[in-house]
């Protein structure tokens, strides 16, 4: 079979040792670079000291967290965690979450009643959303961490350790338990004035699946992981000893996305070519997100589409003894002040109104930073941050999506009441995807680019690219 990796080994090879690529000398030969990192935010490439347990490592020039080393066990601290989330995990299935008594007559809700109530109702696309954030999801990433921790404590780890945890990474953000727990909350104050809510084992489940794997993801240090996977031996590949000396030219330095080891190259390397398979992780390896602002702009004008009917059309609508009416987003809120419950009706009004309006604003201030060049660093750093907050705040906006499946799954007394879902659900939900999309695919670091900050950087003199080959048997990385 004819692999990918076949197209990349010119990259990698300093005697041309495929001879389908030896006609092709721009390709520039990469070098690992030992002791450096990339700052993911801003691309400042730095020097990294050995980090000991509690240690944080903030970028020189924009403050981000780089690495954070755990005080606990780097595999049995997670391991112990992780385990006790699967057994709730597995448990949580099959057990009801509330039931609602209405003059005697009984609905149960467990985790899946929501995704497939909305498929009944005819939103098959707010069905399949609803049951991958809230059932598939959980499940797939702590099936992949289990084996993750599995394969990283034996003494050689497994080649398929790796592409697990590039993909553990991309889909962690997709799992939303804590965010479905708001949603059921806010459920179940709309509930109790209603009819007898008697909560029921799921719960308490849930919400212990989301202490554990808070506490998962807190104990996990996927760097680490890394450093245990030695690097794939290819022909040519050096090791750049930046330790105690200069960094080459900013322009001939990359790092991996996926497992942040860096590299440099004996020319400038173009932003968005395609630099061969990374030989620790074997995810492609770019300088920045190809296409990234066209992408973003396309997701962000897309979003700020459909937020206007999102609010305009009515998301459910609640029918009590053949009396009722459709709810916009805003008048639930209104609902819920008037109710009293003021600490949950300003959590939604931020989580699905202020949210998506931050994140539309935020990132298009970004785009707009990048296409006009010029920025002092105090904004950037700024900047810088925002996109950090918006990132992690864009799943939250799902709560009134949760919520809705929540509540058309549990009231369905026919004439007596029931909730169905409405368009706007749709719409919404559409925003709350496609600004988690731009958000991602937004690529900050050029916004530093575009303002000259990353011409030159920080430790970085014109004559620090002379070169520095050393095998590769020892380039392994100090374990903590």
């Amino acid at each position: 079979m004819f692999r990918k990796d076949h197209f990349h080994k010119g990259l990698w090879s300093q005697g041309g040792a495929c001879s389908f690529l030896r006609h092709d000398v721009d390709q520039p030969a990469l070098k690992v670079v030992a002791g450096v990192d990339e700052c993911d935010v801003c691309g400042l490439f730095q020097h990294v000291p050995h980090l000991r347990p509690g240690h944080v490592l903030s970028c020189a020039r924009c403050g981000n967290t780089m690495a954070r080393r755990r005080r606990t066990s780097e595999i049995g601290g997670p391991l112990v965690f992780c385990l006790s989330a699967l057994a709730l995990y597995i448990v949580l299935l099959v057990s009801p979450l509330m039931t609602l008594n209405i003059y005697g007559r009984e609905n149960m809700v467990t985790l899946m009643s929501g995704p497939l109530e909305m498929a009944r109702q005819g939103y098959g696309s707010i069905a399949i959303l609803v049951a991958l954030a809230s059932v598939l999801m959980p499940g797939i990433v702590l099936v992949c961490m289990t084996l993750i921790l599995y394969g990283a404590s034996r003494d050689e780890m497994p080649r398929w350790v790796r592409p697990l945890l590039a993909w553990y990474e991309k889909l962690r953000p997709w799992s939303m338990v804590e965010v479905y727990v708001i949603g059921l909350l806010v459920a179940y104050t709309k509930l109790v004035d209603l009819a007898l809510v008697i909560l029921q084992p799921g719960v308490y489940l849930l919400g212990g699946l989301m202490v554990m794997m808070a506490a998962m993801d807190s104990a996990f240090d996927a760097d680490m992981i890394w450093r245990h996977r030695s690097v794939t031996r290819r022909p040519g590949l050096g090791i750049y000893m930046a330790e105690g000396r200069a960094l080459p030219p900013e322009k001939h330095m990359l790092s991996c996305h996926a497992c942040g080891l860096v590299f440099v190259a004996r020319g400038p390397v173009d932003d968005e070519r395609d630099m061969g398979d990374c030989p620790r992780c074997g995810q492609i390896l770019r300088r920045r997100k190809r296409n990234s602002l066209q992408a973003a702009m396309c997701f962000l004008v897309a979003a700020f589409i459909f937020y206007i009917p999102a609010n305009m059309l009515p998301v459910m609508a609640f029918v009590k003894v053949g009396h009722g009416h459709p709810s916009t987003i805003i008048s639930g809120v209104i609902q819920l002040w008037e109710a009293g419950l003021y600490f949950l009706a300003l959590l939604v009004l931020f989580a699905s109104i202020t949210v998506p309006v931050l994140k539309v604003f935020l990132l298009a201030l970004m785009i707009g930073c990048e296409c006009r060049g010029r920025a002092s660093h105090k904004a950037l750093k700024r900047l810088t941050g925002l996109y950090k907050v918006v990132v992690f705040i864009g799943r939250w906006s799902m709560i009134d999506v949760f919520m809705i499946s929540i509540l058309a799954a549990v009231v369905r007394f026919g004439f007596m009441a029931s909730v169905t879902a409405e368009l706007g659900v749709v719409f919404f939900a559409l925003v709350v995807v496609l600004t988690i999309f731009a958000a991602d695919l937004y690529d900050p670091r050029r916004m530093w680019d575009a303002a000259g900050y990353n011409r030159q950087g920080l430790g970085h003199s014109r004559q620090g690219g002379e070169e520095d080959v050393t095998e590769l048997r020892g380039m392994e990385p100090e374990k903590a």
